[in-house]
């Protein structure tokens, strides 16, 4: 389990420093000067400066940063500051860093797919073969359902259900399948009856009995789960980096469109149960689930919070990098920079209301922890 954390946290440090090196090699590109490339947050365990650059390893494992002159005070036109540079190459500057987690998600589903196989949603129709063989996998779990109360969670592939007592009993009926319908089908005759799934969790095949509600609460379903169909998906070296391309893409355009379809649901006041926000805490929880799914499940979900992570900073919110562009947009129509202390008054008062939100969403995982 402590080795299981130190993988989650590694990587999501890995990941902030990687978008942080975007920065820094744009910033270097443009002959902007960099004061401090840190992994993790002050105080300082270790620096050292080679030419303008400071490089550290901070105490905070909380991501990483990278410290540029005058980026936060557009009045700052000394050489070698961010401000005294044209606007597309500060744009650039910004942008590189949410270019990078596209690169990584890039790279990562590519090495997959050319390698082990990009764990993939697939139909009930497709057939499959060897490394391609599909399965159902719980894809959510509704909180207080069936499922949740009886141990269920999200990852668990279904090998078999049964009628509780089947082993005992082979007159019973039971369903050995890889299609999601007929488990969707089977759940639905046996409403109000126990039934005994046999699940494949990480290296370890659990059995676990429960009963699928007669009147399911709206949206959720007799036993409270979302269930997809996957498969590991491999392709010739060589066709990879197109598969890289294309699912990064993918999931890049599907973000919008999935989160279009929560508002909406929210406003009708449609309930979603398979939507659950999180904080570093659930996301660590995710991520950990993840990993005792295999390395390539792992990896896959790394490259989608990467995808994630690009999508919501490039949003027009002061304190991410697409606020900061909101800003150089504006200085561009306006032919001068916004304020230094506005910008900055504005960018504080974001900044704090994101660590709220965090630290409300960081309450919220502690307590489904417990």
């Amino acid at each position: 389990m402590i080795l299981t954390i130190i993988i989650v946290v590694v990587s999501l440090i890995l990941l902030m420093s990687l978008h942080e090196l975007g920065h820094f090699l744009l910033a270097k590109k443009f002959s902007i000067i960099v004061e401090e490339f840190g992994i993790g947050y002050p105080p300082r365990i270790w620096g050292k400066k080679i030419k303008n650059t400071i490089y550290s390893i901070n105490w905070l494992p909380l991501g990483a940063f990278v410290k540029i002159l005058g980026e936060d005070d557009t009045q700052e036109k000394k050489k070698g500051s961010f401000a005294s540079k044209p606007l597309w190459q500060r744009a650039l500057v910004l942008f590189g860093g949410v270019a990078s987690f596209w690169i990584i998600a890039f790279l990562i589903i590519s090495v997959l797919a050319g390698v082990a196989g990009v764990p993939t949603s697939v139909p009930d129709s497709f057939n499959g073969t060897g490394k391609e063989t599909p399965k159902v996998v719980i894809f959510s779990v509704a909180k207080n359902s069936p499922a949740d109360l009886s141990g269920i969670k999200p990852g668990d592939e279904i090998k078999v259900l049964s009628i509780a007592g089947d082993l005992e009993n082979p007159n019973e009926p039971s369903l050995i399948t890889n299609k999601v319908s007929e488990v969707q089908q089977f759940i639905a005759d046996h409403k109000g009856q126990e039934i005994t799934m046999f699940l494949r969790r990480g290296d370890k095949i659990i059995n676990i009995t429960t009963t699928p509600r007669v009147d399911p609460p709206k949206g959720e379903g007799a036993l409270g789960v979302a269930l997809a169909r996957a498969a590991n998906l491999q392709v010739a070296w060589y066709k990879a980096p197109w598969v890289g391309l294309k699912i990064t893409a993918l999931q890049t355009k599907d973000i919008p469109v999935q989160w279009y379809e929560i508002i909406k649901k929210k406003i009708n006041k449609v309930p979603t149960p398979e939507v659950q926000l999180v904080g570093p805490v659930g996301l660590g929880q995710i991520m950990t689930q993840a990993l005792g799914q295999g390395t390539s499940n792992y990896l896959m979900l790394v490259a989608i919070i990467a995808i994630y992570l690009a999508f919501f900073n490039l949003l027009p919110i002061p304190a991410l990098d697409g606020g900061r562009l909101l800003f150089i947009a504006i200085e561009a129509i306006r032919r001068k920079p916004v304020k230094a202390e506005v910008e900055q008054k504005i960018t504080t008062i974001f900044f704090m209301a994101l660590i709220l939100m965090a630290l409300v969403f960081t309450f919220q995982d502690v307590r489904r922890l417990f």
